[in-house]
């Protein structure tokens, strides 16, 4: 979805590897990356990891390039005692059923920057100016075009993204609960972590400040033998997971950027690749009982033996 909306917006993407230890864009990568033309650097932190660095946030600050924090698998989470999603010019949070908490559907996007705050109102409602909060911005459109309803004056092309009071009524109760939730996820990960063995699973990731979204099971190893053993033996468990982790994996092995011929080769992101092929998540909940992630551990430990 992220890569989607720059590619909505006119922008090209440009595809840097991710860190093994959060699952995040790697930090010299992308300052390697970063050309004359960028604009922005689009972060997302995964399954309720921090994917965020002081020298990430310090170069780009002097650069003066734009942050945007994808925060929808990490609502909660911190870096270095402050929310993810407040450090970028903008965030953007997902409210889908799966995540930390829902309103069903919807999202909602964070920013400090008044004129984009002004402008997110317009086009998350048909582009309508009488949405704007801004005196100034009412009055430049309706004296700029004085034949047309300053009600009706639909001045950016969008569509209808607005949210309704019950989508709301859901979001506001369970906010109430998203704290102590997310302490109980950061247990039970770490219970998860603590109880793989470290010869067959990574384990080493950067837990401080996390949310967990969900189990993060990736082989250290490649082995097709050994993914195709866990895949199996978790669906005759009925334990539901996800290879490839968040997004269906390397964006960049999926048809819809190869069809628009911007793909690098997979095999130019190997950790990301890694992942795609030999790693998964598994729901993590706040009721989920320590029986349980005991007993998932020793079977997926005991795979190898």
């Amino acid at each position: 979805s992220d890569i989607a909306a720059v590619l909505h917006a006119g922008f090209t993407p440009v595809f840097v590897d991710i860190n093994p230890d959060n699952l995040a864009l790697n930090t010299e990568l992308v300052l390697q990356a970063i050309t004359p033309k960028t604009k922005a650097v689009f972060l997302t932190h995964i399954l309720g990891y921090n994917g965020l660095t002081d020298r990430l946030i310090s170069e780009l600050r002097s650069r003066n390039i734009r942050l945007i924090e994808d925060v929808c698998e990490s609502h909660g989470a911190t870096h270095n005692g402050g929310k993810l999603g407040s450090f970028g010019w903008a965030s953007n949070f997902s409210f889908y059923y799966a995540h930390h908490m829902t309103t069903i559907e919807g999202g909602m996007i964070s920013t400090n920057d008044q004129n984009l705050y002004d402008l997110l109102r317009m086009l998350r409602s048909h582009g309508l100016v009488r949405e704007s909060l801004s005196t100034s911005t009412r009055s430049k459109f309706a004296n700029k075009y004085p034949d047309l309803n300053p009600d009706f004056i639909f001045g950016y092309y969008s569509h209808n993204m607005r949210p309704t009071e019950l989508n709301g009524i859901l979001g506001l109760s369970q906010l109430k609960r998203l704290d102590n939730n997310v302490i109980k996820r950061r247990k039970n990960l770490e219970l998860f972590l603590s109880r793989l063995d470290t010869e067959i699973y990574q384990t080493e990731f950067l837990t401080k400040g996390n949310s967990n979204y969900a189990f993060t099971l990736v082989l250290r190893n490649k082995s097709i033998y050994l993914r195709d053993l866990v895949e199996s033996t978790l669906r005759s468990n009925g334990i539901e997971f996800r290879r490839g982790l968040s997004g269906g994996g390397n964006q960049v092995r999926q048809p819809y950027l190869k069809q628009i011929g911007i793909a690098p080769p997979p095999e130019s992101l190997p950790i990301a690749d890694h992942v795609h092929h030999f790693g998964w998540y598994i729901g993590n909940y706040p009721d989920l009982e320590e029986e349980s992630i005991e007993w998932l551990c020793q079977t997926l430990n005991q795979l190898a033996r």
